[in-house]
């Protein structure tokens, strides 16, 4: 059979895909510009049928431009049988995620839950449970984990010709003085809980998202208005495993790097445009040996490694880093919900990430103002 014939016999046989109806819980930065703005543009698939948010205003410009119902009281809008939704984002303050998640789930939807997912690893555990007991699908916005420049350092890592990494350096910094909700504890805020969530998915995808490593953390409150931490770093660690030094800074101008590898036979650095690594290949190398005596003369070591180097610059097509994410975020999602597939992210790997962001903040109590 032709391998044209074979690919119409097996598109025949997969079910036709259908338009899933979608409501969103919030219309702020991440409900609107992250997620609307996305899912307005994908009609084949996607539908915004229904939005809410507290604020009137908002609710009447989703109106005019998503063409759809609006309510300023989430519940109301579950309640709507008439809406017929097969999802819901929830894209709510972060100290609302979780209940809110369950409140959805109970109501008989699916869900997709804006990071933070939560605030303690039992929150999650018991939100899995939810999922398992209504049978609806739970979802976690984690979309970094498709990032271009995070495959791409998957990639090189794999190929081996690093050799065994030694340590991960993460560094997602800046500088910034904030005065929004995301500065209060209270609201489940802070640089880690708000930036956190995707270096540190994308760091235990290095260390392993099988175990519960080791965490070493310190916090600060630095530039920010509220209570919670724009200072942050992270090291992480398990036998055998690479070292993690993760930083979630805001109070830094010159950050020349977001991530730095070494491995045994050479390094990598870049940022989310641009790639580098160096190495050289142990079947090139010169042999050398051991010596106890002191070496002639006014010498040193000398070892004439050849390096090979390679770049990787963003394709210009994923340039537009949140669309480019968030298509495979979705298509992913939207697989899981009509075809049945597995979710790449999965709630119990976030729940490793809770985890571990629940104990930085344990070994950093800042004192609670607001």
């Amino acid at each position: 059979m032709e391998k044209q014939d074979i690919e119409k016999k097996a598109a025949a046989a997969k079910p036709a895909g259908r338009v899933l109806r979608l409501g969103i819980i919030g219309q702020g930065r991440s409900g609107r510009n992250i997620h609307a703005e996305y899912l307005k543009n994908v009609p084949e698939k996607f539908e915004i049928v229904a939005v809410s948010d507290l604020l009137a205003d908002r609710c009447e410009r989703a109106a005019k431009e998503y063409g759809c119902a609006t309510y300023q009281d989430y519940r109301e809008m579950l309640q709507d049988k008439s809406l017929n939704l097969d999802l819901v984002v929830n894209a709510s303050f972060s100290h609302q995620h979780a209940p809110i998640t369950k409140e959805i789930m109970l109501a008989g939807l699916n869900v997709l839950c804006e990071k933070p997912f939560a605030r303690t690893s039992d929150e999650v555990k018991d939100l899995i449970g939810v999922s398992k007991q209504t049978g609806r699908l739970l979802a976690v916005f984690q979309q970094s984990r498709f990032a271009p420049y995070y495959r791409k350092v998957n990639d090189v890592l794999l190929s081996g010709v690093l050799g065994r990494i030694q340590m991960v350096k993460i560094a997602f910094n800046g500088f910034s003085r904030r005065y929004d909700w995301q500065t209060l504890q209270a609201y489940n805020a802070g640089g880690l809980f708000n930036t956190g969530p995707h270096p540190m998915d994308q760091a235990l995808g290095f260390i392993g998202r099988d175990i519960m490593p080791n965490v070493w953390c310190k916090m600060d409150v630095v530039n920010a208005l509220g209570d919670a931490d724009d200072f942050c770093k992270v090291i992480l660690s398990y036998p055998g495993r690479p070292i993690i030094d993760l930083e979630v800074c805001s109070n830094t101008h010159f950050s020349p790097y977001l991530y730095q590898i070494y491995g045994k036979y050479g390094s990598l650095s870049g940022t989310m445009n641009r790639i580098e690594w160096k190495y050289y290949k142990p079947e090139e190398a010169p042999p050398i040996k051991l010596i106890r005596e002191p070496l002639p003369g006014p010498s040193y070591c000398s070892d004439k490694l050849e390096f090979h180097s390679e770049v990787w610059e963003v394709p210009a097509e994923e340039k537009d880093l949140f669309n480019s994410t968030s298509a495979r975020f979705y298509d992913n999602l939207y697989d899981a919900l009509v075809y049945g597939k597995a979710l790449v992210i999965t709630p119990e790997q976030v729940c490793q990430q809770i985890a571990v962001i629940e104990e930085c903040h344990r070994q950093n109590p800042l004192p609670r103002k607001f």
